[in-house]
């Protein structure tokens, strides 16, 4: 997402830390090499992630039913409006979108939008 300003240096170590605190995260590996990841805080799915090369092969469907099975009363999430890809992958999945915003609100002060899935 080169869209994105760097984080500075400093803070890098303390993001993954404060997620790995804060969020139940879960990884995907294949023949021992990881693949992706995604983390939920209560409702949130605060991230998912694939490998850009393993990309369209499953991996993030699979978590991101993975996450579902686990908040099986609804989940809820946020990406950035540029994330075109990222955001025709959860409407196809069945989010739906709820709000954009101008970024304020986020660290990157990059436009965002806030979707949720709900079962049936």
């Amino acid at each position: 997402m080169t869209y994105l300003p760097r984080i500075i240096d400093e803070h890098r170590p303390l993001l993954g830390g404060w997620f790995i605190d804060r969020d139940e995260i879960w990884v995907a590996e294949e023949n021992g090499v990881v693949c992706g990841f995604f983390g939920l805080h209560d409702t949130e799915l605060s991230h998912i992630y694939v490998d850009p090369d393993l990309q369209s092969h499953g991996i993030g469907t699979a978590m991101l039913n993975h996450a579902k099975s686990l908040r099986p009363h609804g989940l809820e999430l946020w990406v950035f409006q540029k994330n075109t890809g990222a955001r025709r992958f959860y409407e196809r999945h069945g989010l739906q979108l709820v709000r954009l915003t101008d970024g304020a609100g986020n660290m990157e002060k990059e436009p965002d939008a806030l979707y949720e899935w709900r079962p049936g």
